[in-house]
């Protein structure tokens, strides 16, 4: 499987440093959707802080992704629902530690979530 990130830079405003505007998959032969994702312990209890929850939602995506044999090396989308716009700065920031500061198309939504505790919730499409 061959992954290309596509960021034209004219006729469209520029990607930042921690994005791409679009990814290329070529030769892919498995693709996993992977439900949005909470930052939430084994027992089902949220962190207590922003970074602890991010901590836990990034845990639990590599064990979803080894359940399929994956790794983040395969995630070739991602988005992130935060539940205020002040966590956008420690998500990203999260997100390119997550992925070794690989680029891939990324969006983040500010919106409800279900549970308040919940302050993250990310989910990913991942390709092999």
């Amino acid at each position: 499987m061959q992954l290309v990130p596509h960021s034209p830079s004219d006729g469209v405003y520029p990607a930042t440093d921690d994005y791409a505007h679009a990814m290329e998959v070529r030769g892919a032969q498995r693709l996993l959707f992977v439900a949005g994702t909470m930052g939430l312990d084994s027992s089902g209890t949220p962190g207590e802080t922003l970074d602890e929850q991010l901590d836990l939602i990034w845990s639990n995506i590599r064990v979803i992704l080894a359940s399929a044999d994956m790794t983040t090396d395969n995630i070739v989308r991602l988005t992130s629902y935060l539940r205020d716009s002040s966590y956008a700065e420690a998500n990203a920031a999260a997100r390119v530690a997550a992925l070794d500061g690989r680029v891939v198309p990324t969006t983040a939504v500010v919106a409800e979530t279900l549970v308040s505790d919940w302050l993250v919730e990310i989910e990913v499409i991942a390709a092999g």
